[in-house]
């Protein structure tokens, strides 16, 4: 990559934010992906509990929802460079699979003149890491893995990666 490639670098080398001024309105969404994976004796625990993880600090999944919803929000405000967003859709998704999995799937959409990857890989870590918060007293060898972009949509190109993703409810 030749050095003008470089879009968050000023002709100086010094960081900046991507001037959007002139760019064309458009739809735009992106779906990301994180995944909460528990040791067998913690998910034997925690299959007790029917659609839902209890703990004394709440609902897990619940709360790590409003999490994730509230980081994406707020992701200008915590990634450098990243442009302040209003966005109009912000969804989170849980399933857990394989009795030990909890995959985590962020979804934001808008319109404007910038993606909103970032918002959505941001609502997914969020959430992923509520989870492992609210659920560390059962044990620290809880892992957070696989966070990824899945989907993009709008701007110069589109992106769509062939990972599994959660059927649509």
């Amino acid at each position: 990559m030749n050095e003008g490639s470089w879009t968050h670098l000023d002709p100086k080398g010094n960081p900046t934010m991507v001037a959007v001024g002139d760019k064309p309105v458009s739809q735009r969404m992106a779906l990301a992906q994180a995944r909460v994976r528990f040791p067998d004796d913690v998910a034997e625990q925690l299959a007790l509990h029917q659609g839902e993880i209890h703990t004394p600090k709440g609902a897990v999944f619940q709360t790590a929802i409003i999490a994730g919803v509230m980081a994406a929000k707020k992701t200008g405000d915590i990634i450098p460079l990243c442009h302040p967003l209003g966005l109009e859709h912000c969804e989170i998704r849980m399933v857990v699979e394989r009795r030990t999995d909890v995959v985590i799937e962020c979804h934001v959409s808008m319109t404007g003149k910038t993606g909103v990857e970032m918002e959505a890989l941001t609502g997914a870590s969020v959430a992923a890491l509520t989870v492992y918060d609210m659920c560390k007293a059962f044990s620290h060898e809880i892992t957070i893995t696989d966070i990824q972009l899945l989907e993009k949509r709008g701007g110069k190109r589109d992106v769509v990666r062939s990972s599994t993703r959660l059927s649509t409810q």
